[in-house]
């Protein structure tokens, strides 16, 4: 079951995603660390009603950001669409237990379906330059990249922007 967060559910969320911190690493894969993501993030994310987790047998196992709102890294980037009705991805994660079962892909359906519903132009995200299996993930579900940007704080490799035309 995929459903809003809540405030105290962010320790969970924080276990999760400092597990695929630690699985990130161990395969040189150094795209989250001790600074991201962070419970001001996370808090951040609930108090715009943004941060959705997945559920199962009544444990939370994976969580998504489905925002309005677009980072001020994303501005140079040549979006396929306007910048005036769009959904960003952000922090989508399932704990590395559970990966490899097709609960990112049910999260990424949940995100496109609600930018559908709620007639949003398109999906924007980026993800990590080092992380082929991510850029296949998401290449794979018709996303294309687009540019890249930085985020100082978590790597000197680039991110990859992302969009899906809807």
């Amino acid at each position: 079951m995929i459903r809003k967060a809540t405030l105290e559910e962010i320790d969970k969320i924080l276990h999760i995603t400092r597990a695929c911190a630690v699985y990130m690493i161990e395969k040189n894969i150094y795209q989250w660390n001790e600074f991201y993501p962070n419970k001001q993030a996370f808090l951040k994310d609930i108090n715009r009603n943004e941060l959705y987790v997945l559920e199962l047998e009544n444990s939370i196992i994976g969580c998504i950001i489905i925002s309005t709102f677009m980072d001020e890294e994303y501005i140079p980037i040549s979006w396929l669409t306007p910048n005036t009705n769009n959904i960003f991805i952000h922090r989508l994660a399932i704990h590395p237990n559970q990966q490899g079962k097709g609960y990112a892909q049910q999260l990424m359906q949940f995100a496109e379906d609600f930018a559908k519903k709620n007639q949003y132009t398109s999906v924007r995200l980026d993800t990590f330059s080092q992380n082929s299996r991510n850029q296949k993930f998401y290449e794979q579900r018709g996303y294309k990249r687009l540019g890249e940007i930085f985020f100082p704080k978590q790597s000197q490799y680039p991110f990859y922007c992302y969009e899906l035309v809807l």
